[in-house]
């Protein structure tokens, strides 16, 4: 069976980060009393979470609910994993031997920035960010305890984007079938598990705890492409609010014509 776009689901939100969170960067500053280790900053100095992490962590989490161990890279066409993250490239030489239907990534995540009213309020050391150590995050003091003599040992700064922080998240989830549109629930069941796991480093400290809210979900046929039109939008609210039998039964009937 071949593929053809039938259309796009666009998921938009914010993500607030519920405690500190730190997605390491890269080590610039190695003077005496600097931070140990930094935050993943745009080359504007303001903190992001990479899409790359953000769909690498949707991806461990489906992984460890399937069992898989190692990253999951079978290329199967019913492997909920390997078509919507996508594979390996020394699996793509099999798919014309195979006939395998896995085909292309089906989700795009870009990469979430800070939203305008939290860089404001950081900027202006406003409300909740008011004794904000550093422009855009915090510094938080870490050691290793010592259990014999019972003393802290090992010092460490670790940069941290505060509590509180929002960051405005984008995806896209490519419907090139219509099997594609029931494996859309992964997405949403990858979501809810990482709000009761953690994202970026040190989450068995208490980091990374983050929460999905505002969430919009529109769905963008072909004929809407043809048409300009900016498609339908088929959810708005909360993810525990979100019930995806409903919403599944409509992006069904909005690409019943393009899925056939």
């Amino acid at each position: 069976m071949s593929m053809k776009l039938i259309g796009k689901l666009l998921i938009n939100g914010e993500i607030e980060a519920l405690t500190g969170l730190a997605i390491g960067g890269s080590k610039s500053d190695v003077s005496i009393g600097g931070i140990d280790n930094n935050v993943i900053k745009t080359a504007g100095g303001v903190p992001f979470i990479p899409g790359s992490s953000l769909k690498g962590k949707f991806r461990s989490l489906l992984e460890r609910k399937k069992g898989k161990e190692i990253v999951c890279n079978c290329g199967e066409k019913n492997c909920e994993i390997c078509v919507i993250f996508g594979k390996g490239m020394k699996n793509r030489k099999n798919d014309k031997e195979e006939k395998s239907e896995s085909g292309p990534t089906r989700l795009y995540v870009r990469d979430a920035y800070l939203t305008e009213a939290t860089k404001n309020m950081m900027e202006n050391k406003e409300g909740i960010f008011s004794n904000l150590e550093l422009t855009y995050t915090e510094i938080k003091w870490e050691n290793t305890i010592d259990r014999v003599q019972s003393k802290a040992e090992h010092p460490r700064q670790q940069e941290r984007v505060p509590a509180g922080s929002k960051f405005e998240f984008n995806m896209v989830y490519n419907l090139l079938k219509k099997d594609d549109v029931a494996m859309f629930k992964h997405v949403i069941e990858a979501m809810n598990l990482l709000e009761d796991d953690y994202l970026g480093g040190n989450g068995s400290r208490g980091y990374g705890r983050v929460k999905f809210d505002k969430l919009e979900i529109v769905c963008r046929t072909v004929a809407d492409y043809e048409a300009g039109t900016p498609g339908q939008t088929i959810y708005t609210g909360t993810l525990p609010d979100l019930k995806i039998d409903p919403l599944i039964d409509e992006i069904l009937s909005l690409v019943r014509e393009e899925a056939v």
